[in-house]
């Protein structure tokens, strides 16, 4: 790709697969509605994301040796087309096992499209702007998974049915489908190291690849785990009523979507590796700080800077990662796609801890995650 050319017509369908990226987030809001239309417990309601997100973990390798053997345009609407067709299953057939099935395919789906993704965005922007359309790409991400819920309100208060949001989506992969598959693209190829499953585990063997894995899983740990857990911790630590702490996931996502449209631009201007650092000094600032303020005020604006810090370190490492190693984006995309599973991990591991103690201990896990993640970026700036 040229240096300076940014070619508008190829960027914005692999920007679309962003969007149809973020209906994974669908998983929550289909939960709420299930449970109330169907009643059920919420060891069994725990099976929808489950259901979702265990497949990060089995199939991010073998997806991602299966891209460098066909082309990541391939694998990419492979993966918003099996996402299209597990939005479109419970608007037509709506039962606990076909919503398994549904969430199943969605996932599987965005497991690809995670995979694709986001090399495909490196092959298709000049090489000073990865880091500036990375970060931006997450940005279009974070729109989707904002209106996910509004939008879902609105079906529900207009037409009485909250499955036409899962229509509406699934229309939308389809056509992105299209969109991409009339666009030509030239990929960076593998000429170096053809991916095996052997290969890609191997580059585990490097630490500082195994470092920016292990970063993955604790970000996005961060991430769900803040998410699933912000509520009842808003509640105890600020004595917030159930409306408002509800709001606080509003107010996170709000963060998180402003941070990445802001982080697009400031890595027009500064390296990826010293805004690393800083946004994650910044997470573990405001980590440690809203476990000792009380304040109402003091607790929005900590809960705002917490997703705008974690917004960009995602798209930080997996830029960061590529840069030393140019030629293994197949093999590194799928280790890294499967350290999303990080996502179910850490929350279980924090109400564990706050189930035996307090929410708050539950959540300075957190801070132990970010710590992790700053020493790991100063050591990246070092290198």
């Amino acid at each position: 790709m040229d240096a300076q050319k940014v070619n508008i017509k190829k960027i914005l369908p692999v920007l679309m697969a962003f969007f149809v990226m973020s209906f994974v987030d669908l998983v929550g809001i289909g939960k709420d509605y299930v449970n109330d239309d169907l009643h059920l417990s919420g060891f069994v309601l725990g099976f929808i994301p489950f259901a979702a997100f265990i497949w990060f973990f089995f199939l991010s390798v073998p997806i991602g040796i299966l891209q460098s053997r066909t082309s990541k345009k391939f694998m990419l609407n492979i993966g918003m087309g099996v996402t299209g067709l597990g939005l479109l299953i419970p608007f037509f057939i709506y039962n606990y096992f076909m919503v398994l099935v549904a969430f199943a395919l969605l996932g599987i789906g965005n497991t690809i499209i995670q995979v694709s993704a986001n090399p495909l965005i490196v092959d298709v922007v000049p090489d000073n702007r990865k880091s500036s359309f990375l970060s931006f790409s997450q940005f279009v991400k974070a729109i989707g998974s904002m209106i996910g819920a509004p939008l879902a309100a609105v079906f529900v208060s207009r037409f009485g049915n909250w499955k036409l949001e899962f229509l509406v989506f699934g229309v939308v992969s389809i056509l992105s489908v299209l969109w991409l598959g009339a666009i030509k693209i030239e990929e960076t190829e593998q000429k170096e190291v053809k991916a095996t499953l052997g290969s890609s585990f191997k580059l585990l063997n490097d630490n500082f690849v195994l470092l920016m894995v292990l970063s993955i899983f604790l970000v996005v740990g961060i991430d769900v785990g803040f998410n699933a857990h912000s509520g009842q911790f808003l509640i105890s630590q600020f004595g917030f009523d159930i409306k408002e702490a509800k709001l606080g996931r509003s107010v996170y996502f709000l963060g998180r979507t402003l941070g990445t449209f802001s982080g697009a631009i400031m890595l027009t201007k500064i390296s990826s590796r010293k805004f690393f650092m800083w946004t994650s000094m910044l997470g573990l600032v405001c980590l440690i700080a809203i476990l000792f303020f009380k304040s109402h005020l003091i607790a929005w604006v900590l809960v705002f800077l917490i997703g705008l810090a974690v917004a960009n370190i995602f798209p930080l490492v997996f830029s960061i990662t590529i840069e030393k190693h140019p030629t293994r984006g197949n093999e590194i995309s799928g280790l890294m796609m499967m350290a999303i599973s990080g996502g179910a991990f850490i929350p279980l591991l924090i109400g564990w801890v706050s189930d035996i103690s307090s929410v708050a201990l539950g959540m300075s896990i957190l801070i132990i995650c970010m710590i992790y993640l700053l020493s790991v970026s100063i050591y990246s700036l070092r290198r």
